[in-house]
């Protein structure tokens, strides 16, 4: 094999050349018109190669420029290279590039379309002469590099550079044949330099006898060009369209020459966008989808994030995704294409099917940092039995280099017995997709008798002959977990607690229109909603919500927020007006009495502390229920804290505020309060640190937690990573920093009803506010807290040591729950070291458990005594300001007996994010109907956890109920409503009538047509 490697060497010594050395270069940011002087060019200095043998530069958008003069020879290495074809292939790490030939601009590229082969001269004669001239920009966050510069010699014909890389391509494919030395010493190297023809012959020799002992290979490579466009990253939106333009356009050119090239693309929002702006280019992309030659892999609105989302919001991007892909290319799509997503919740396969989808495409757990994920070709099986065949597919934003090609569909091969690869060349994250260099290239291999059979293909068509030859994979029951970008569960936190509002805000506004429809006859808002959905949805592009983009991406998602912000309050205004007009009040007992709405949309009954806005502060207000019965209520300055003992599921209870005829109590606030205490648990704040010193539960007689205490505010050291907003530090344990200082204990509230109690502490520069509260007979302690971060490149967590010794620990997902182990074994599970979840995570053991509880933090990790929430992080690239400034968040700690199921920790969690809203009414009297009080809808059983109720997408097919198990179990859904209607039939995702009735599987998703 070292006489083989010496070979495919020298071969390709006599037509390439490595130039990197030969550039001079000059770091002003000089005119184009000065630097394109080529007599100038004796003044630059020479270059410099780093220890990685590149050329480099310091970071910070800096020019460089590079220079130098090629020469044709006669000969290189004793080749005559008169009449070939000469190329540059040039590969940078910059955030522009430009090169110029003989002063005209002939490419440009970017951190992401950085590499290329431009051909300068059609046949070369020796003597000519090509100034060529090279500006780069280097990036922001990184040093920039010019990492390869070869000039490359090439004929149609026979090319010793070609018939290199085939020997390198057989020796691949025949990893059996030990000595090529008998094939290889047919070359007559004594010919050159003379005699360029007889060397030429002895080379076509050796082809001929490779082809006779090397039959061409079973291997099929199925080509697709691709184009990964990420909705926003280092750039803005308004570039993604500009990009999107761009690579559409530059496909549908070269698909006009050359005729086999097959492009697939996903992402519904960006179609939407060229449709509307660029009418033309989307006509023409319609009529290439009709003759075959475009594919639309878009079985989801945009490419999300999938660890930080509801399951209604996965349930939405493929709604909406599907009803556009079928509206305006007559199918729905039967891809999920998501190449780039930062690994993908276990509930997963059910949703896609549910959405017409067959097949799930990644490859991102490629990019794992422990361990190797073990399929390439897959079923991916859901918790609640449903399937989908998977493809870890080849990676994106490839050329068509023959080498990786063939060790790609010899592993493939070996690792799944199929002798059919796909393989993705086209330039990609910012747009490009193939180039004409990449199909011409792909066609001269086409011609090989070496190389594997190429085709074009379709993904959905390769996937359906993989089904065909291989329609039984290895099943996979498990998350697809990304080792890699941990940091993303916590980054730029604004964002994840904006996603978890918006998803909030348009539950609520779809419950109350869809009522306000029914009940007072009122239109649906529907054109509002799906406009703040597709918003929503939008951002939550897995660059968006995590965190992992430049400041302009954020400030277009604040906008969008904003937006969100308004159409759900507009909604609930507008539906809530509509409905309390249709209560009938009794009269009530004070002629100064206002009607107060309390709406909980959360399923089950449930009691609260709410706060009512007095409507004159001079006066003492108190509460009373509907009937004038007096409730426990604590009048303040100008606002009016009352303790509602039962507000109906998914329903409104109206009660009376008066003022009151007895004098005014006197709530004496204690100076100093480090004790908290209800019926449910018992709290002690420590006065050295301010930290949870107890936790007492009450039913089970259990101190929750152990000696190190809770709330434990833990810093560490966190730099040193390339992909800074996305990753954390794997050793930040090794790394903690000095404690929190306490600055103060102060008690805000000490009633009857409420206890509130602020800590402020300090670290460095940061100061943490953290408001504990205790309600009437509720079983968590609410934490408020607020932070002003100004900490770079350091992680804060909050700790809870526990008198647990509890094997796993539990974490919500969307439409789901996960237990992972807390002493981890295998390399996978160790890789686990911080962990996704939605609204709480749980560690239970025997007799008792602790639910940590969360509006807007996602970032997990646990021992068998402790749990930790991860608060703050400190990245500062790509965006330096990321989480700088003042935050505001919540959490909250329930002990409980049993486990979390028995806890009822999912309901739990639901009423924590979603919290009972109140409104004053302007009337005492109403001609309306209805019962002051009442639910507007319940469903049975508790644990099927309603989760959408909305107007169906085609209007004439009534509403739609939407809702999960929650807790594993079988169950039969039940459904009751004032609204008056029946469970009509069951629907899939995108809501056609499927064959099902109202028993459930454990963990299945349901939805229901509820028809008046």
């Amino acid at each position: 094999m070292e006489r083989l490697a010496q070979t495919i060497a020298k071969l390709k010594q006599l037509c390439r050349l490595d130039i990197l050395e030969n550039w001079r270069f000059c770091d002003a940011d000089l005119t184009e018109e000065l630097a394109l002087r080529p007599e100038t060019w004796q003044n630059w200095q020479p270059v410099t190669l780093n220890s990685r043998r590149h050329i480099s530069w310091n970071r910070g958008k800096r020019v460089l420029w590079l220079s130098q003069t090629l020469v044709v020879p006669e000969f290189l290495n004793d080749y005559d290279v008169t009449g070939l074809a000469l190329r540059l292939s040039l590969r940078w790490w910059a955030e522009d590039a430009k090169i110029f030939v003989n002063g005209t601009l002939i490419r440009e590229g970017d951190l992401f379309d950085c590499f290329g082969r431009l051909l300068l001269r059609e046949s070369v004669r020796p003597g000519d002469c090509l100034n060529l001239a090279i500006r780069l920009i280097s990036p922001g966050h990184d040093d920039g590099a010019l990492v390869t510069s070869d000039l490359i010699y090439e004929s149609e014909e026979i090319d010793p550079g070609f018939i290199a890389d085939e020997l390198a391509v057989c020796e691949i494919l025949h990893r059996e044949v030990r000595d090529f030395s008998i094939y290889i010493d047919v070359i007559d190297w004594e010919a050159l330099p003379s005699d360029r023809d007889r060397f030429h012959r002895s080379l076509s020799q050796l082809r001929q006898i490779l082809e006779t002992e090397f039959p061409k290979s079973s291997l099929t490579v199925s080509l697709l060009g691709h184009a990964h466009l990420d909705m926003a990253w280092l750039w803005p939106v308004s570039e993604t369209w500009d990009a999107a333009q761009r690579t559409f356009e530059s496909v549908l050119s070269l698909q006009q020459e050359f005729s086999e090239l097959i492009f697939c693309h996903s992402s519904p929002a960006l179609y939407d966008w060229i449709e509307t702006h660029r009418p033309d280019v989307f006509a023409e992309i319609q009529n290439r989808v009709k003759s075959g030659v475009w594919e639309i892999a878009a079985g989801l609105w945009v490419e999300p994030e999938f660890n930080l989302v509801s399951g209604e919001s996965i349930v939405r991007q493929i709604l909406y995704g599907q009803q556009y892909t079928r509206e305006k290319f007559g199918e729905i799509s039967r891809v999920a294409w998501l190449p780039d997503s930062f690994g993908f919740c276990w509930q997963l396969p059910q949703l896609l099917k549910a959405g017409g989808i067959d097949y799930f495409v990644t490859q991102k757990l490629r990019w794992n940092d422990t361990t190797e994920f073990p399929y390439e070709w897959f079923r991916w099986q859901s918790p609640d039995g449903s399937e989908i065949l998977s493809w870890m597919s080849s990676p994106i934003g490839q050329d068509i280099d023959s080498q990786q090609i063939a060790r790609y569909a010899q592993t493939w091969q070996e690792k799944t017995g199929l002798s059919e690869a796909l393989w993705l060349p086209g330039v990609g994250d910012h747009g490009g997709g193939p180039t004409r260099d990449m199909l011409e290239v792909a066609r001269r291999w086409q011609r090989s008798p070496q190389f594997p059979q190429l085709q074009f293909s379709k993904a959905t068509d390769f996937l359906d002959r993989l089904t065909a030859a291989s329609p039984q994979p290895p099943v996979w029951r498990d998350e697809l977990y990304l080792e890699y970008h941990r940091g993303c569960y916590t980054s730029h936190g604004d964002r994840k607690l904006a996603n978890r509002r918006g998803e909030r805000g348009l539950y609520q506004a779809e419950v109350l229109a869809s009522v306000a429809s029914r009940l007072a006859k009122v239109p649906y808002p529907k054109a509002q909603l799906d406009r703040a959905w597709k918003l929503l949805l939008f951002d939550q592009f897995h660059d968006i919500l995590p965190g992992s983009a430049i400041p302009e991406v954020f400030r277009d998602a604040d906008r969008a927020t904003q937006e969100i912000d308004r159409t759900v309050a507009e909604v609930v205004e507008t539906s809530l007006n509509f409905l309390t007009q249709l209560l009938k009040l009794p009269p009530p007992q004070h002629s100064e009495a206002v009607p107060i709405y309390c709406v909980n949309v959360a399923g089950g009954d449930r009691s609260e502390v709410v706060v009512i806005q007095v409507p004159d502060p001079s006066k003492t207000w108190r509460a009373c229920d509907i009937d004038g019965k007096p409730l426990q209520s604590i009048p303040f300055r100008d606002t009016l804290q009352v303790y509602i003992p039962k507000l109906p599921e998914m329903g409104i209870t109206t009660l009376w505020i008066e003022p009151s005829s007895l004098p005014a109590r006197n709530y004496d606030i204690p100076n100093y309060v480090t004790k908290l205490q209800n019926t449910q648990i018992r709290v002690k704040i420590d006065e050295i640190t301010g930290n949870l010193a107890s936790i007492f539960h009450i039913e089970t007689q259990q101190e929750i937690l152990n000696s190190s205490g809770g709330d434990r505010l833990q810093f560490f050291e966190d730099k040193g990573q390339y992909w800074d907003a996305w990753n954390i530090d794997p050793n930040y344990e090794e790394k903690p920093l000095e404690a929190a200082t306490l600055e103060s204990i102060t008690c805000l509230e000490y009633s009857e009803i409420r206890q509130r109690v602020r800590v402020v502490q300090r670290f460095r520069n940061s100061r943490f506010i953290r408001d504990y509260i205790l309600d009437i007979d509720s079983p968590i302690l609410k934490i408020e807290t607020r932070v002003d971060w100004r900490e770079p490149h350091v992680l804060v967590k909050t700790a809870f040591g526990l008198n647990l010794n509890a094997e796993s620990f539990t974490t919500e997902t969307p439409f789901g729950a996960i237990a992972r182990p807390t002493r981890p074994q295998t390399e996978a599970e160790k890789a686990k070291w911080e962990v996704p979840a939605l609204q709480w995570a749980d560690l239970s053991g025997d007799r008792f458990g602790v639910s940590l509880l969360n509006n807007c933090k996602h970032g997990y990790d646990a021992k068998p005594n402790q749990l930790r929430l991860t608060l703050l992080r400190g990245s500062t690239w790509p965006d330096p300001d990321a989480d700088f400034g003042e935050h505001r968040f919540s959490y909250a700690i329930y002990p409980h007996s049993g486990d979390w199921r028995d806890a009822e920790t999912v309901r739990w969690g639901y009423r924590f994010n979603q919290p009972v809203f109140v409104r004053l009414g302007n009337s005492q009297t109403s001609s309306g109907h209805l019962p002051p009080s009442m639910s507007w809808l319940t469903v049975k059983p508790k644990h099927f956890i309603v989760t959408a109720f909305k107007q169906a997408e085609d209007a004439s097919r009534g509403w739609i109920l939407r809702g999960y198990d929650s807790i594993g179990n079988a169950a039969k859904v039940e459904f009751d409503s004032v609204l008056g209607g029946a469970i009509a039939s069951r629907v899939d995702g995108l809501e056609r009538d499927i064959e099902g009735s109202e028993n459930l599987e454990p963990w299945q998703v349901a939805s229901f047509r509820i028809q008046p």
